[in-house]
């Protein structure tokens, strides 16, 4: 276990990130490090990178195992703890996910009221809202309920739950809960690929020739946006006082029709029910680690409005969801990674172990 760091202040915030090494870790370590109001960053995560921002601190810390009260002595004398550390495999095995997400997320959501913090920021997600409509957007009122059959919706709606009552226990905590679409850069293609696509999706993917046609199936309509929007919607919750949720998206929303032109390709139109199918073979498998029932919440979640971001956060994303879309597309054919565990490009031999194992049988 690390020893708990303080780094001097220097009159700005200080800063926790948990998980902060993957897609939307990194991008916000960077978009705090660039403000210079913040004073310093501790960047908490299971491995530490070689990867150096400026004025940030690494602590290794598994929220799964940490027990509170080591994480409640590295947060002690922050001004804020952001929290976006999330376990997405093993699909196979929920009870693993549920003991980092939900439990490890309680655990941070105490520690932070333990060493008297200000300020929580977690990482809700789309996936927390009920089934919801495609041709209109819904506000932060819309329930939170997910839908129940993919482990990863039912265990953001549960701490939606979690939050609202401690919230209610803790009140001089100000919480803020973002809830973003779909989060994409070029340097999160080979963690992206690994969680959804699995070891037989190649490196470098020549998408184009792999995909001429795009399946165009009822209720295919979500939203994204660049980690790098993401990032400042997050840098911004912590250093002006709002509470409460925020949906994070940009437009347009990503349909059929869209994916086609990105890649070149044709869309075709086609019952859900045979892609499903597909899909759930391979999943049961082993062949790929993306479920069919995270399929299923994809094709029900509703479009948000993001007008309350606009309005209390001052933000706008500043790129749309095609070129967040287009510029992950780049980062598989290229094969761009970053130096951090999460984000690193394949090791040797890992391919081979994934097989071995079954995709979304391990984290």
């Amino acid at each position: 276990m690390s020893t708990p760091v303080s780094p001097e202040r220097d009159g700005g915030l200080r800063v926790v990130v948990v998980g902060a090494t993957g897609n939307v870790g990194t991008g916000v370590v960077e978009e705090l490090s660039r403000d210079p109001g913040i004073a310093s960053v501790v960047g908490i995560a299971r491995r530490i990178p070689r990867w150096a921002p400026a004025r940030t601190t690494w602590v290794t810390a598994d929220i799964a195992t940490t027990p509170d009260t080591d994480l409640a002595a590295h947060f002690r004398g922050a001004d804020a703890v952001i929290h976006l550390a999330w376990l997405f495999q093993p699909t196979h095995d929920p009870v693993t996910t549920w003991r980092t997400n939900v439990l490890g997320s309680i655990k941070v959501f105490d520690a932070v009221a333990a060493a008297g913090v200000a300020t929580l920021v977690h990482a809700s997600s789309v996936g927390a809202y009920s089934p919801g409509p495609k041709d209109r957007a819904v506000d932060e009122s819309w329930p939170t309920h997910g839908w129940p059959d993919a482990a990863y919706c039912r265990e953001k709606a549960y701490l939606e739950r979690a939050l609202d009552a401690y919230e209610a226990r803790h009140p001089g905590v100000r919480v803020v809960r973002m809830r973003p679409g779909f989060i994409f850069r070029k340097q999160s293609a080979a963690e992206q690929r690994r969680l959804f696509g699995g070891p037989l999706v190649p490196s470098r993917l020549p998408l184009a020739s792999l995909l001429p046609l795009v399946p165009d199936l009822p209720g295919l309509r979500f939203q994204a946006l660049h980690t790098e929007d993401a990032a400042r919607a997050y840098r911004l919750a912590v250093t002006r006082p709002v509470h409460g949720a925020f949906n994070l998206a940009a437009d347009p929303p990503v349909d059929a029709g869209v994916l086609a032109g990105l890649l070149s390709a044709r869309s075709v139109r086609l019952p859900s029910g045979p892609v499903r199918a597909a899909l759930s073979a391979a999943w049961h498998l082993r062949l790929v680690p993306a479920s069919p029932h995270l399929f299923d919440a994809v094709l029900r979640l509703p479009l948000m409005d993001t007008g309350r971001a606009t309005r209390e956060l001052g933000w706008e994303p500043r790129y749309t969801a095609r070129e967040a879309i287009a510029e992950f597309l780049a980062g598989l054919r290229e094969g761009t990674t970053m130096d951090t565990p999460p984000l690193a490009p394949d090791r040797r031999g890992s391919r081979l172990r994934q097989l071995a194992g079954g995709a979304g049988s391990r984290p």
